[in-house]
């Protein structure tokens, strides 16, 4: 990890909801870097010419790597609910202006990461069925 990089983005997990945050960040021409536990992904996106680390985004010195107190945003994109929760609590507490946009898979879940300090909260599920029944409708 690049000790010059700040002002990024850390995206934590790199699966589907991970993955299009990446686009995002690349087409808008924004510096992150990604936090992602498979290796192989790692490979891949570094063979991109993207920044990746191989670790556990639960993890302070993971997020440290990452250059967490540099940040300004993060991305807890991780498919484990209370993994999310804890990545929340461990960002929070090391860099306490950081924007905190975190994903939930249950409503009592997305309650408690606004409780540790989550500043947006992205439901998939709800989201996708927000946007078939606004089609459904117009059809």
């Amino acid at each position: 990890m690049p000790k010059e990089i700040d002002n990024h983005v850390i995206v934590c997990g790199y699966g589907v909801v991970g993955g299009k945050v990446v686009e995002t960040l690349v087409s808008r021409d924004i510096k992150f870097v990604v936090i992602e536990n498979d290796p192989k992904k790692v490979v891949r996106l570094n063979e991109l010419g993207y920044t990746a680390i191989e670790g556990d985004a639960t993890h302070s010195k993971v997020l440290r790597d990452a250059g967490i107190e540099r940040a300004r945003a993060i991305a807890i994109c991780l498919d484990d609910d209370a993994k999310n929760l804890f990545a929340v609590l461990t960002a929070r507490d090391i860099n306490k202006k950081l924007f905190i946009a975190a994903r939930a898979n249950d409503e009592f879940v997305r309650e408690k990461l606004i409780e540790a300090g989550a500043d947006f909260i992205v439901m998939p599920q709800r989201a996708a069925s927000a946007e078939i029944i606004k089609e459904l409708e117009r059809a």
